[in-house]
Protein backbone atom coordinates (compact mmCIF):
# COMPACT_ATOMS: atom_id res chain seq x y z
CA UNK A 1 0.00 0.00 0.00
CA UNK A 2 1.21 3.53 -0.78
CA UNK A 3 3.06 5.12 2.17
CA UNK A 4 3.22 8.90 2.52
CA UNK A 5 5.21 10.98 4.99
CA UNK A 6 3.22 13.81 6.55
CA UNK A 7 5.14 16.55 8.33
CA UNK A 8 2.59 17.09 11.10
CA UNK A 9 1.33 15.06 14.08
CA UNK A 10 -1.29 12.47 13.13
CA UNK A 11 -4.20 11.32 15.30
CA UNK A 12 -6.57 8.40 14.69
CA UNK A 13 -10.13 9.42 13.95
CA UNK A 14 -9.31 12.89 12.66
CA UNK A 15 -9.10 14.28 9.15
CA UNK A 16 -5.88 15.95 8.09
CA UNK A 17 -4.96 18.28 5.25
CA UNK A 18 -1.90 16.83 3.54
CA UNK A 19 1.02 19.29 3.28
CA UNK A 20 1.76 20.66 -0.19
CA UNK A 21 4.57 18.21 -1.03
CA UNK A 22 2.55 15.16 0.05
CA UNK A 23 -0.60 16.46 -1.67
CA UNK A 24 1.28 16.98 -4.95
CA UNK A 25 2.70 13.45 -4.80
CA UNK A 26 -0.69 11.87 -4.06
CA UNK A 27 -2.69 13.93 -6.58
CA UNK A 28 -0.27 14.61 -9.47
CA UNK A 29 2.28 11.79 -9.33
CA UNK A 30 0.36 8.80 -8.01
CA UNK A 31 -2.98 10.14 -9.33
CA UNK A 32 -4.91 8.74 -6.42
CA UNK A 33 -8.58 9.64 -6.20
CA UNK A 34 -11.21 9.97 -3.48
CA UNK A 35 -11.64 6.86 -1.29
CA UNK A 36 -8.20 5.51 -2.18
CA UNK A 37 -6.52 3.81 0.78
CA UNK A 38 -2.97 4.55 1.86
CA UNK A 39 -0.64 4.57 4.86
CA UNK A 40 0.46 7.81 6.52
CA UNK A 41 3.35 8.29 8.94
CA UNK A 42 4.68 11.37 10.65
CA UNK A 43 8.22 10.18 11.34
CA UNK A 44 7.65 10.00 15.10
CA UNK A 45 7.02 6.25 15.25
CA UNK A 46 4.05 4.19 14.15
CA UNK A 47 1.91 4.54 11.03
CA UNK A 48 -1.77 5.00 10.24
CA UNK A 49 -4.12 3.45 7.74
CA UNK A 50 -5.94 6.27 5.98
CA UNK A 51 -8.51 6.97 3.28
CA UNK A 52 -8.61 9.98 0.98
CA UNK A 53 -11.82 11.90 1.58
CA UNK A 54 -11.18 14.70 -0.94
CA UNK A 55 -8.69 15.25 -3.76
CA UNK A 56 -8.58 18.51 -5.67
CA UNK A 57 -6.54 21.53 -6.65
CA UNK A 58 -7.59 23.23 -3.44
CA UNK A 59 -5.98 20.46 -1.42
CA UNK A 60 -5.98 16.80 -0.42
CA UNK A 61 -7.61 15.59 2.80
CA UNK A 62 -7.36 12.17 4.40
CA UNK A 63 -9.35 10.44 7.10
CA UNK A 64 -6.81 9.02 9.57
CA UNK A 65 -7.61 5.52 10.77
CA UNK A 66 -6.05 3.05 13.18
CA UNK A 67 -2.47 3.42 14.36
CA UNK A 68 -0.10 0.48 13.97
CA UNK A 69 3.36 -0.10 15.43
CA UNK A 70 5.34 -2.23 12.98
CA UNK A 71 8.82 -3.24 14.12
CA UNK A 72 11.02 -1.81 11.36
CA UNK A 73 13.47 0.46 13.22
CA UNK A 74 16.90 -0.90 14.04
CA UNK A 75 17.93 -1.14 17.71
CA UNK A 76 21.34 0.16 16.62
CA UNK A 77 21.67 3.96 16.68
CA UNK A 78 24.02 4.78 13.81
CA UNK A 79 25.15 8.26 12.79
CA UNK A 80 26.65 8.53 9.31
CA UNK A 81 29.22 11.32 9.07
CA UNK A 82 29.60 11.59 5.30
CA UNK A 83 32.00 13.93 3.56
CA UNK A 84 29.98 15.50 0.76
CA UNK A 85 30.37 13.77 -2.59
CA UNK A 86 29.26 14.89 -6.02
CA UNK A 87 25.69 14.80 -7.33
CA UNK A 88 24.18 11.36 -7.64
CA UNK A 89 26.87 9.75 -5.50
CA UNK A 90 25.67 11.64 -2.44
CA UNK A 91 22.03 11.00 -3.30
CA UNK A 92 22.70 7.26 -3.63
CA UNK A 93 24.55 7.13 -0.31
CA UNK A 94 21.73 8.89 1.54
CA UNK A 95 18.98 6.80 -0.04
CA UNK A 96 20.60 3.46 0.71
CA UNK A 97 21.73 4.52 4.19
CA UNK A 98 18.08 5.16 5.07
CA UNK A 99 17.14 1.73 3.73
CA UNK A 100 19.89 0.20 5.88
CA UNK A 101 18.51 1.80 9.05
CA UNK A 102 20.74 4.82 9.68
CA UNK A 103 19.32 7.07 12.40
CA UNK A 104 21.16 10.37 11.82
CA UNK A 105 23.16 11.82 8.93
CA UNK A 106 25.76 14.59 9.18
CA UNK A 107 27.15 15.95 5.88
CA UNK A 108 30.64 17.33 6.48
CA UNK A 109 33.17 19.34 4.53
CA UNK A 110 36.74 18.02 4.60
CA UNK A 111 39.98 19.17 2.95
CA UNK A 112 39.50 17.06 -0.18
CA UNK A 113 35.78 17.66 -0.56
CA UNK A 114 35.27 18.51 -4.24
CA UNK A 115 31.79 20.04 -3.87
CA UNK A 116 31.91 23.72 -2.91
CA UNK A 117 28.68 25.22 -1.62
CA UNK A 118 27.85 28.83 -0.88
CA UNK A 119 25.03 29.57 1.55
CA UNK A 120 22.31 29.55 -1.11
CA UNK A 121 23.48 26.34 -2.77
CA UNK A 122 23.95 24.68 0.60
CA UNK A 123 20.36 25.44 1.62
CA UNK A 124 19.06 24.15 -1.71
CA UNK A 125 21.17 20.99 -1.53
CA UNK A 126 20.09 20.31 2.05
CA UNK A 127 16.43 20.56 1.07
CA UNK A 128 17.11 18.15 -1.81
CA UNK A 129 18.84 15.68 0.51
CA UNK A 130 15.95 15.82 2.96
CA UNK A 131 13.63 14.92 0.11
CA UNK A 132 15.85 11.92 -0.70
CA UNK A 133 15.66 10.81 2.94
CA UNK A 134 11.89 11.32 3.07
CA UNK A 135 11.21 9.26 -0.06
CA UNK A 136 13.59 6.49 1.05
CA UNK A 137 11.77 6.30 4.40
CA UNK A 138 8.42 6.06 2.60
CA UNK A 139 9.65 3.27 0.33
CA UNK A 140 11.48 1.22 2.94
CA UNK A 141 8.74 1.23 5.59
CA UNK A 142 10.59 3.37 8.14
CA UNK A 143 8.40 4.79 10.90
CA UNK A 144 11.00 7.24 12.20
CA UNK A 145 12.40 9.77 9.76
CA UNK A 146 16.21 9.89 9.94
CA UNK A 147 17.55 13.35 10.68
CA UNK A 148 19.95 15.12 8.33
CA UNK A 149 21.93 17.92 9.92
CA UNK A 150 23.14 21.13 8.28
CA UNK A 151 26.55 20.89 6.63
CA UNK A 152 29.43 21.39 9.09
CA UNK A 153 33.24 21.26 8.86
CA UNK A 154 34.68 17.91 9.91
CA UNK A 155 36.55 19.55 12.80
CA UNK A 156 33.34 21.02 14.20
CA UNK A 157 31.70 17.59 14.30
CA UNK A 158 34.74 16.06 16.01
CA UNK A 159 34.59 18.73 18.71
CA UNK A 160 30.93 17.99 19.49
CA UNK A 161 30.53 14.24 18.92
CA UNK A 162 30.00 13.44 22.59
CA UNK A 163 30.01 9.82 23.78
CA UNK A 164 29.49 8.17 20.40
CA UNK A 165 31.79 5.29 19.52
CA UNK A 166 33.25 6.53 16.22
CA UNK A 167 34.88 4.53 13.44
CA UNK A 168 36.92 5.95 10.58
CA UNK A 169 36.58 3.89 7.40
CA UNK A 170 40.22 3.47 6.40
CA UNK A 171 41.47 0.87 3.89
CA UNK A 172 44.93 0.98 5.53
CA UNK A 173 43.71 0.28 9.08
CA UNK A 174 44.89 -2.85 10.88
CA UNK A 175 41.57 -3.46 12.66
CA UNK A 176 38.52 -4.89 10.90
CA UNK A 177 35.04 -3.52 11.50
CA UNK A 178 33.65 -7.06 11.33
CA UNK A 179 35.58 -8.07 14.45
CA UNK A 180 34.89 -5.01 16.61
CA UNK A 181 32.86 -5.55 19.82
CA UNK A 182 29.30 -4.29 20.01
CA UNK A 183 29.18 -0.65 21.15
CA UNK A 184 27.66 0.25 24.52
CA UNK A 185 25.98 3.36 23.09
CA UNK A 186 25.40 4.99 19.73
CA UNK A 187 27.97 4.52 16.99
CA UNK A 188 29.20 6.83 14.23
CA UNK A 189 30.97 5.99 11.00
CA UNK A 190 33.10 8.56 9.18
CA UNK A 191 33.34 8.19 5.40
CA UNK A 192 35.69 10.38 3.38
CA UNK A 193 35.20 12.16 0.05
CA UNK A 194 36.30 10.87 -3.35
CA UNK A 195 39.98 11.44 -2.56
CA UNK A 196 39.82 10.22 1.02
CA UNK A 197 40.62 12.18 4.15
CA UNK A 198 43.75 14.32 4.30
CA UNK A 199 46.61 12.90 6.50
CA UNK A 200 46.28 15.82 8.93
CA UNK A 201 42.53 15.20 9.22
CA UNK A 202 43.18 11.54 9.86
CA UNK A 203 45.57 12.43 12.68
CA UNK A 204 43.05 14.82 14.21
CA UNK A 205 40.47 12.04 14.16
CA UNK A 206 42.88 9.64 15.86
CA UNK A 207 43.68 12.28 18.48
CA UNK A 208 39.93 12.66 19.09
CA UNK A 209 39.56 8.94 19.79
CA UNK A 210 38.11 7.87 16.43
CA UNK A 211 39.03 4.24 15.67
CA UNK A 212 40.26 3.44 12.13
CA UNK A 213 38.81 0.22 10.70
CA UNK A 214 38.94 -1.47 7.32
CA UNK A 215 36.15 -3.26 5.48
CA UNK A 216 38.24 -5.71 3.49
CA UNK A 217 41.18 -5.96 1.09
CA UNK A 218 39.68 -3.75 -1.62
CA UNK A 219 39.45 0.04 -1.75
CA UNK A 220 35.81 1.11 -1.89
CA UNK A 221 34.35 4.25 -3.44
CA UNK A 222 32.92 6.89 -1.14
CA UNK A 223 29.33 5.92 -2.02
CA UNK A 224 30.10 2.24 -1.32
CA UNK A 225 32.16 2.42 1.87
CA UNK A 226 29.50 3.82 4.20
CA UNK A 227 26.85 1.41 2.91
CA UNK A 228 29.15 -1.59 3.32
CA UNK A 229 29.89 -0.48 6.90
CA UNK A 230 26.20 -0.07 7.67
CA UNK A 231 25.46 -3.56 6.33
CA UNK A 232 28.25 -5.08 8.45
CA UNK A 233 27.08 -3.32 11.62
CA UNK A 234 23.42 -4.17 11.10
CA UNK A 235 24.31 -7.82 10.47
CA UNK A 236 26.50 -8.03 13.61
CA UNK A 237 24.78 -5.71 16.08
CA UNK A 238 21.46 -4.68 14.52
CA UNK A 239 18.50 -6.41 12.89
CA UNK A 240 19.73 -7.70 9.51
Amino acid sequence: MTRIYVDLPLTSGQDCELPAVAAHHVRDVLRLTKDAELVLFDGRGGEYHARLCSVGRAGVRAEVGARHEPSRESPLAVTLVQSISRGERMDYTLQKAVELGVRDIVPVVSVRTVVKLDAAREAKRLEHWRGIVRHAAEQSGRTHLPSIAPVVPLGAWLAERGALTAYLLDPLASRRLATEPAPDNGVAILAGPEGGFDPDERQRMLDAGVVPVRLGPRILRTETAALCALAVMQARWGDV
